[in-house]
């Protein structure tokens, strides 16, 4: 089936999520690495308790972050509040992967079109896109705010969808996060998963999504 567009999620799979904290690595010393990975399990569960707990409970992704990395920062003894402001505000230019412009500008010299759907509220995507130099390699930037709730709620996946066609089957979604692959197969689409830490399988996805590396060859294995 030719494909009329391929839908990315932003934060691990374009962007580096622990590029905020590797700039003031030294300032955070040697477990800088483990502070950052659990900042991004914090967002990510704040995230879903969230959207459990009902509508009346959300709040956009810039808040959780904040919770997240205020809650993580008391847990690991941080208390410079002049670091904590910096690496707030490194998250909104977070670095992309080194692939990620020359693998935008393939696939949309293929005639198809680029999307990033993703949890990051509008203004998070906004700074973060254009401090990326992304913005003009891109079609469409979809939050989850257009709908009140996070992924992996079908609501967010069908938004991609009405927003780029109505047909998911002619849709790829990309993401580096497993569940997220797994809810955007659940809701039709055809999926790579981008397994850049060698993790092993997680959903069965390998028997039912592309698995790459990073995102070098997804120009060639999307066509």
């Amino acid at each position: 089936m030719a494909t009329k567009g391929i839908v990315f999620d932003a934060y691990g799979t374009l962007l580096d999520v622990h590029s905020a904290m590797q700039r003031h690595a030294v300032r955070l010393g040697p477990n800088w690495e483990a502070i950052s990975a659990a900042w991004r399990t914090k967002q990510l569960e704040y995230s879903w308790i969230r959207s459990l707990t009902g509508p009346s409970h959300h709040r956009d992704f810039a808040v959780l972050t904040k919770e997240a990395l205020e809650f993580v920062a008391h847990r690991h003894g941080i208390a410079d509040l002049g670091l904590l402001a910096e690496i707030s505000t490194a998250y909104r230019a977070l670095d992309a992967y080194p692939e990620v412009p020359e693998m935008l500008r393939a696939i949309r010299a293929q005639g198809v079109a680029t999307a990033i759907l993703s949890n990051g509220s509008p203004d998070m995507l906004h700074s973060a896109v254009k401090a990326a130099r992304l913005e003009l390699l891109l079609d469409e930037v979809m939050s989850v705010e257009e709908v009140g709730v996070f992924k992996p709620d079908p609501r967010v996946y069908d938004l991609a969808i009405r927003r780029l066609g109505g047909d998911a089957g002619k849709l790829i979604f990309v993401s580096s996060n497993a569940w997220d692959a797994f809810a955007a197969r659940a809701n039709g689409f055809r999926v790579v998963w981008v397994n850049r830490s060698g993790q092993p399988d997680e959903y069965g996805l390998r028997a039912h999504a592309t698995e790459l590396a990073d995102l070098r060859d997804l120009a060639s294995a999307v066509t």
